[in-house]
């Protein structure tokens, strides 16, 4: 048995051939794109769980509420799958949002279940997020922490912001990287950090196919040792 959010829970892996991957790390690392490669490359679901807390953090946004409230953004969470496919949920707004309702613990364990339900299918899955491999799926077949300079996460979010037509300004980007750091490996629940069995991709000086094949690598000597 593990723990989850104070919630008993069995590794749901139904059979030994069940291959399960938590990539983990900070935000514009590059996580994000190498799961997505990842569930290609093994033919797997792939869930950001990032869009469960933007989500969270849109409908706050939209229903006025403040997501520094916990009590409005626990009124949140119990959007509909719909929401995870709306534009808005990509926007820098919701972005600071999720970052924000992402410290409260009640959120934590309010998002759990579709987390675990996800990583439970029977054909496996990949997930990433911030506590996928300490907290979602300890269990995991195979387990990365993605990460990169502070400084270049901020220049590769701050190129996407530009590409988006967003008029902001590299320290503004640096800023508020910093701060989603401070937060989140700071947080009480489930703070971001590597898990002991991960392996660490440093991909600050790997430009999207060298993270991307290092990766496969990595997990491939994990899932066929």
């Amino acid at each position: 048995m593990y723990r989850v959010c104070g919630v008993d829970r069995r590794d749901k892996r139904s059979s030994d051939s069940d291959v399960i991957l938590a990539v983990d790390g900070p935000a514009a690392s590059g996580k994000g794109t190498i799961a997505r490669a990842l569930a290609g490359h093994f033919s797997l679901p792939h869930l950001d769980t990032g869009l469960l807390y933007r989500a969270v953090g849109l409908s706050v946004l939209r229903h006025g509420g403040d997501p520094a409230l916990e009590i409005d953004a626990l009124r949140a969470c119990g959007f509909s799958d719909a929401m995870l496919h709306d534009p808005d949920i990509r926007c820098e707004a919701a972005s600071r949002a999720a970052s924000v309702i992402s410290a409260h613990p009640s959120v934590r364990h309010a998002l759990v279940e579709r987390q675990l339900s996800f990583a439970a299918q029977p054909s496996g899955a990949v997930l990433d997020g911030r506590d996928i491999g300490t907290v979602i799926a300890p269990n995991a077949t195979a387990k990365l922490f993605v990460t990169a300079a502070p400084e270049i996460r901020a220049k590769r979010r701050f190129a996407q912001l530009v590409g988006e037509g967003s008029h902001v300004e590299y320290a503004h980007v640096l800023t508020d990287i910093l701060d989603r750091d401070t937060r989140d490996s700071g947080r009480s629940t489930a703070p971001l950090r590597k898990a002991e069995d991960a392996d660490l991709l440093d991909t600050s000086d790997l430009d999207i196919g060298a993270a991307v094949r290092s990766a496969i690598a990595l997990v491939e000597a994990r899932v066929n040792p």
